[in-house]
């Protein structure tokens, strides 16, 4: 073939399609639907949109039953396999049910991991921080939010709007969880980098609460400066029914409606009473004894739930981002109120967040730099 011959028959070629790797980076990409196309599956698949569909059914009633009869349920081992029933339900004809388990085991099994070794504090006999974050608090605001909040709006008998802090806090054991089983289904690439950062936000905070075992306000209230001055981990005076009338270390209440205890109290679970959802306060009230009563600081509710803003931050329009901002503030208000956390230790959790999201987002930036880097063979000019 002479030179002009193969220039011809480069000229006849047609030009290949643009990668879509170098036009738009990994982390700013739209949500894929990869988990949804039914294209990409075997035609035997494509028809069993009926099975599917009953299967889901089947699951939710279920679910419902099971609400009905047992309430929520809390322990993180069960949520997760019941979200992988649904999730294999949900994926008939549209994806093997085998990447369930390919998927999900790694992930239960290292938050499986997390739950074993979550009181490791206790054995390393880590002294317990009983003035840190209130003194953190009243340096922020002259003030004890706790005490302040639950002296101007708390009732002897719970509002209406009790309700809405009891299913917020609940929320945080379920809407996680809820939030990567549909990134799971829309996008399995965003569900890996969810299923990380999650990851490294529980595990951090483990090390935070384990190196630094801090009391809650309503563990406080219960308890005398005379009664922690050696830093206890676990004081009998947190078991006690009726605080000190001086309102423990965080002092008295000073309640607007007179029939109110004058003392901080731990009422995240009695909005439950006012839907006379029972089982619901009771079996939260239960898990709340047997959990890890000093690990206030930071606060995996609140790191938790700003990791969810900010991870959905670019992935929805606005209204999702109203939903999800909203989210993690309400579930800040509903911490403080409700004698669970205090500002410092909130503060500490949405900075954990941020911080991972932030090493995720300059990890992903640097790994999309070296794969679109060109690479030049020796000795071959990079000019045409």
């Amino acid at each position: 073939m002479t030179i002009s011959e193969a220039g011809r028959a480069e000229q006849s070629e047609p030009p290949r399609p643009p990668s879509a790797d170098t036009t738009t980076p990994p982390d700013t990409a739209a949500p894929t639907t990869s988990g949804l196309d039914d294209t990409r599956t075997p035609s035997r698949f494509r028809d069993l949109r009926f099975y599917r569909w009953t299967a889901i059914a089947v699951w939710f009633a279920v679910m419902v039953w099971q609400f009905t009869e047992q309430g929520l349920a809390f322990d993180r081992t069960r949520l997760i396999l019941w979200m992988c029933l649904g999730l294999a339900a949900a994926s008939i004809g549209r994806r093997r049910v085998i990447t369930v388990i390919i998927d999900w085991l790694p992930f239960a099994g290292v938050l499986l991991l997390y739950d074993l070794t979550r009181n490791v504090a206790q054995w390393m006999g880590m002294p317990t921080h009983w003035h840190l974050a209130p003194d953190a608090d009243h340096f922020l605001f002259g003030v004890n939010p706790t005490v302040w909040l639950q002296s101007h709006i708390k009732d002897a008998s719970p509002p209406w709007w009790e309700v809405i802090t009891s299913i917020v806090y609940v929320s945080y054991f379920v809407v996680p969880y809820v939030v990567a089983g549909v990134l799971w289904l829309r996008d399995r690439t965003a569900w890996r980098r969810y299923a990380v950062a999650f990851v490294a936000t529980t595990f951090l905070a483990l090390v935070g609460y384990t190196l630094v075992p801090g009391a809650p306000p309503w563990a406080a209230a219960r308890c005398t400066a005379e009664q922690v001055v050696d830093s206890p981990r676990d004081p009998p005076c947190m078991y006690s029914e009726i605080p000190p009338a001086s309102g423990g270390l965080l002092g008295p209440v000073s309640p607007s409606d007179p029939g109110a205890a004058p003392y901080v109290e731990r009422i995240s679970a009695r909005g439950w009473d006012v839907l006379n959802v029972r089982a619901a306060s009771t079996l939260l009230t239960v898990g709340q004894s047997k959990a890890n009563l000093v690990a206030a600081i930071p606060s995996l509710h609140a790191g938790l739930t700003m990791l969810l803003a900010l991870f959905m931050w670019p992935r929805v329009r606005a209204l999702g981002r109203s939903f999800f901002v909203g989210y993690a503030l309400v579930m800040a208000f509903t911490l403080v109120y409700t004698g669970e956390h205090y500002v410092f230790d909130i503060l500490l959790g949405w900075g954990l967040a941020a911080g991972v999201i932030g090493a995720q987002r300059l990890w992903i930036r640097r790994r999309s730099g070296r794969e679109t880097t060109p690479t030049y063979a020796p000795g071959v000019s990079s000019t045409p």
